[in-house]
């Protein structure tokens, strides 16, 4: 009954909906999607940075090395997860969302954080000056936020 009536509200033609979780490094979004997904039975967590890296789908590493961060191919990803997406039940996180397909997600949640709490998580992943200074300007200036209002 559950799964007719959100067959019926999503109009996707999924039985499970798929859901993004998307902000700024180090905001939390691997470790909410890793729990959402284990508190909702048949939900799957797609965590996409280790995807990206472990397939390959990226262009190789940017050009400043300070970054330390790939290029991402994102017609690699698309082509990797459509099947995946269509089917439904995934919980996907990843620090951008202006180039999937909009029919692919149910749900797009934006993560924020304080820059008191993100600056020392990014410096403890041994991030670069240049690296934690990007990523906390980019959290102040509500990149992402504005990614996903724009793109959904």
């Amino acid at each position: 009954e559950r799964e007719r009536a959100w067959l019926e509200m999503s109009g996707a033609g999924r039985e499970r909906p798929n859901v993004l979780i998307t902000g700024t490094p180090g905001v939390g979004k691997t470790s909410t999607a890793e729990q959402i997904a284990a508190g909702l039975a048949g939900m799957t967590h797609v965590n996409l940075g280790q995807l990206i890296r472990e397939k390959g789908l990226h262009g190789g590493k940017h050009e400043d090395a300070e970054l330390d961060t790939f290029v991402l191919d994102e017609d690699l990803v698309c082509d990797e997860l459509e099947d995946q997406m269509t089917a439904g039940g995934n919980i996907v996180d990843f620090h951008t969302c202006d180039f999937f397909p909009e029919r692919w997600f149910d749900l797009v949640v934006v993560l924020r954080t304080s820059n008191d709490v993100l600056y020392p998580r990014l410096e403890a992943r041994g991030y670069t000056e240049k690296k934690v200074q990007e990523n906390v300007e980019c959290e102040i200036m509500c990149v992402v936020a504005e990614e996903a209002r724009e793109s959904y």
